[in-house]
């Protein structure tokens, strides 16, 4: 059996090494360079670009995991925010803050979802383990509409309104994708090193998406009440 001051030196000797293996690893997890780029987005004549997302993946390690817990507000009869990034495994709940019914839904593959009616005060929670678009809508409400990606990597961001993003990435390869509600992915490469790195502009084009009213959650047109309720 150990000595009383033979315990206590290997209790100190344990947390002179825990403390070592924190050090080591802070460097290494701290390690991150900024990434830029802009996204130009073609329109049709009339119409205003839609929120760009932009999420990265690396090319030359495995891209970790880092799920997180976001929120999608119900407030004048509107989803807030309209566009939300989230890495895949994330949690999104659904909170109601209006003084009416809301009923959340979306048709999206490869995980529909339905979270039923739910009154003003209320939230509901989905997780999202597969990485996709979805469209998000009120089964009440046809305005209600919001654009959820589901990326499959921590590192996701979206453009501000002149087209411009920023992200932090530790050094490496990477496949930088835009998307947005109204246009298809498109993806570049970049090499992330020391300081800040340029990305190549990526072009996105929204001139080709057919914009048509959006079915309830049976796969049915809303009544015509639901569009002229105030």
């Amino acid at each position: 059996m150990l000595r009383k001051s033979d315990r206590e030196n290997v209790r100190r000797a344990a947390r002179l090494l825990l403390f070592a293996t924190a050090a080591a690893l802070v460097p290494a997890l701290a390690r991150a360079e900024q990434v830029a780029g802009t996204i130009k987005t073609r329109v049709r004549e009339g119409t205003s670009a839609a929120v760009p997302v932009v999420y990265a993946e690396r090319l030359d390690a495995p891209t970790p995991d880092r799920a997180g817990t976001f929120t999608i507000t119900q407030k004048s009869k509107t989803f807030v925010p309209r566009v939300l990034a989230v890495p895949n495994g994330s949690s999104v709940s659904f909170p109601n803050e209006d003084p009416i019914f809301h009923n959340v839904f979306s048709l999206s593959t490869p995980q529909p979802f339905d979270l039923g009616l739910y009154r003003a005060g209320a939230a509901k929670t989905r997780t999202f383990t597969q990485p996709a678009v979805y469209y998000v809508f009120c089964n009440i409400h046809p305005q209600m509409v919001a654009f959820l990606v589901v990326a499959p990597s921590p590192w996701v961001a979206t453009a501000s309104a002149d087209g411009t993003w920023r992200m932090d990435l530790p050094a490496g390869r990477y496949r930088i994708t835009a998307l947005s509600e109204r246009a298809s992915p498109v993806a570049i490469e970049v090499t992330v090193g020391k300081g800040t790195t340029e990305a190549p502009p990526i072009a996105l084009d929204e001139t080709v998406a057919v914009v048509a009213p959006h079915l309830n959650k049976y796969g049915k047109p809303y009544p015509k009440s639901a569009y002229t309720d105030k």
